[in-house]
């Protein structure tokens, strides 16, 4: 079976300083990732490489066994589904948050002279629904909390069917009934059979859904764990990894740490 994400030997350079790898990584079929470490750990260079945003300097990344280089990435990418930050601004002052949310079918920001189909617009209503947004859809995406622009963008992402999902923090900004309500939602989607694979950049361990099935602790550009979630977010590999003695306990498969 081909993986559904792939980096061999791979490495970041920018003005001659290599901030990423040479790291080795790859993600299979129905597998939940969640990358994390300190910051300047090389969270959001992987996540850029994995996103197509980026190729790397040396090594290669293959994506639903396309090869970053030899693929078009814009069509690449509407095999995607992204969420981050990075988006926010990049949407029309007046964009809807129902238009927000139904332009990934045609992996485009800002509704133009595109023709959508009603069942395009039932699922995008769907998908707010789920992600338990449905209220905001006639108000426009620029009026909304950091907490509701990201579940927008959650459910954007979701829109065109993605084989593999990508969420940037996408519990930061929450308080803790917002982000309890958004981790039981991605717990729910994780028991749908047909979800894709998905990796998930976080700085807690807390934001941690109990669904995910893979760790990945990252240091310096470097691997500090990878494998199943139980064996890489320990006492003991956080301890590396954030240079501070960090005490890790789990209860119904949620983590928590303290110092």
């Amino acid at each position: 079976m081909i993986p559904v994400l792939k980096v061999e030997n791979a490495t970041v350079v920018r003005d001659g300083k290599t901030i990423l790898g040479p790291i080795s990584w790859q993600v299979n079929e129905s597998e939940r990732w969640v990358i994390l470490g300190p910051n300047g750990a090389g969270k959001s260079t992987l996540f850029g490489l994995c996103s197509t945003q980026i190729h790397p300097t040396t090594g290669s990344v293959s994506i639903l066994g396309e090869r970053l280089g030899a693929v078009d990435v814009f069509e690449l990418r509407t095999r995607i589904g992204f969420m981050g930050s990075t988006l926010v601004p990049q949407f029309p002052e007046d964009e809807k948050v129902i238009d927000v949310v139904l332009t990934a079918a045609y992996a485009v920001l800002g509704r133009w002279q595109e023709s959508y189909e009603l069942w395009d617009e039932s699922r995008a209503q769907g998908l707010l629904t789920t992600i338990g947004v449905r209220e905001l859809a006639e108000r426009k995406f620029a009026t909304l909390s950091e907490g509701e622009k990201k579940r927008t963008l959650i459910a954007r992402a979701l829109m065109a069917d993605p084989e593999l999902l990508l969420l940037d923090e996408p519990a930061s900004g929450l308080d803790l009934g917002g982000r309890e309500d958004l981790l039981r939602r991605f717990d729910n989607l994780a028991l749908d059979p047909l979800a894709p694979s998905t990796v998930i950049i976080t700085h807690h361990i807390e934001e941690i859904p109990a669904g995910s099935t893979h760790g990945l602790l990252l240091k310096g550009g470097s691997i500090v764990a990878s494998g199943p979630i139980a064996e890489v977010i320990t006492s003991e590999n956080l301890t590396r990894g954030y240079d501070i003695e960090i005490t890790v306990t789990r209860t119904n498969n949620r983590f928590t740490a303290s110092a």
